[in-house]
């Protein structure tokens, strides 16, 4: 039976240390990636900390991963061992339920999270089934493309499924590591955008990433002078907001559309009856969304800002996540042999 190598926590907040476990046979519809490279994101962070209550220990992080096909199973199909591939935040659905048959796999009831009970992407080794694992072009460096597969993909999904067109004027909330690509996504899409920030030292750094307008989104009078503007406003911040004004914000028939982990949302209700106005969210996005993304990202250019860091640093890197620093993600290269 083969042996993989990685770094996991075995308590709720507890150090990352090498561990090592048998992940049993190959299943027939499995590919088993050799890690290369592994974006940290938040979800790691709240999972390591149990936030969420469905962590299960040891949990070995990692959700935003970047390597090749090491081995596939029977049945797995268009992959091919040595091909460079990536991995995201779900890594299997039952493919058989009327979500998949519709082809919104992540919207599967059983579909299966690479790092909620299962060993993730900070190891030598990763498996998941073939569906979610999504080939990456020769034009696409790994060494910073594993956020797109988690944070690009968040933030690219609701262009789609709010069918945002190119004359439309668009908002994002929050530049960080989400964010930042919303912007370069929206820029690239044809859109008229927005960035939303109360770091006013953000502002050029955001024009850069394709802003056309910043608002500091500590200033009341702000948010006030752009109400009515906005078509959508993607929100991708985990923290309570100024609900009422973002809804102020925008435009009859606009959206507020949340991927951010918000602990919840108040606003009164007759601002959105009288100009028609929604509030929707979604996931990650499908396996085809994925490849969409991929597409996407390819023809414009578009990858994230990112940090490299070593996999043996992934307690450092964790440290330098809960304290708001990376700019704008990091990603962590394997060196556990």
């Amino acid at each position: 039976m083969p042996t993989f190598h990685a770094l996991a926590a075995h308590e709720a907040g507890g150090e990352l240390k090498p561990f090592e476990y048998d992940p049993g046979d190959l299943g027939p519809d499995e590919v088993e990636i050799a890690v290369k490279y592994c974006g940290l994101c938040h979800s790691d962070l709240s999972m390591l900390g149990n936030d969420w209550g469905i962590s299960v220990y040891p949990y070995v992080p990692g959700h935003e991963v970047a390597g090749v096909v090491a081995a596939k199973g029977d049945r797995v199909t268009g992959l091919e061992v040595g091909q460079s591939v990536g991995l995201g935040w779900y890594s299997s659905s039952c493919m058989f339920c009327d979500q998949c048959m519709s082809g919104d796999h992540n919207l599967c009831g059983s579909a299966g999270m690479t790092i909620v009970g299962r060993h993730g992407g900070f190891a030598d080794r990763v498996r998941a089934s073939q569906e979610w694992v999504i080939p990456i072009p020769d034009s696409l460096d790994p060494s910073v493309v594993g956020p797109m597969f988690c944070g690009g993909a968040t933030v690219f999904n609701p262009f789609l499924q709010s069918g945002v067109r190119p004359i439309d004027r668009i908002g994002v909330v929050g530049i960080g590591g989400l964010g930042h690509m919303a912007l370069k996504i929206g820029n690239a899409w044809g859109c008229e955008v927005t960035a939303f920030s109360g770091s006013p030292d953000k502002e050029d750094e955001a024009r850069e990433m394709g802003a056309d307008h910043f608002v500091n989104s500590r200033d009341p009078q702000s948010l006030e002078s752009v109400a009515g503007s906005f078509d959508l406003i993607l929100d991708t911040v985990g923290a309570e907001l100024p609900w009422e004004a973002y809804i102020n914000a925008l435009s009859p028939r606009g959206k507020l559309h949340i991927v951010g982990a918000a602990p919840s949302v108040s606003t009164p209700v007759m601002p959105l009856i009288m100009a028609q106005r929604t509030i929707t969210a979604t996931p990650v996005g499908s396996p085809q969304t994925l490849r969409e993304m991929v597409r996407f990202a390819t023809r414009h250019d578009i990858a994230p800002i990112v940090e490299p860091m070593k996999l043996s640093e992934a307690n450092d890197a964790m440290e330098r996540l809960r304290s708001g620093s990376p700019r704008y993600r990091i990603v962590l290269e394997n060196d556990l042999g």
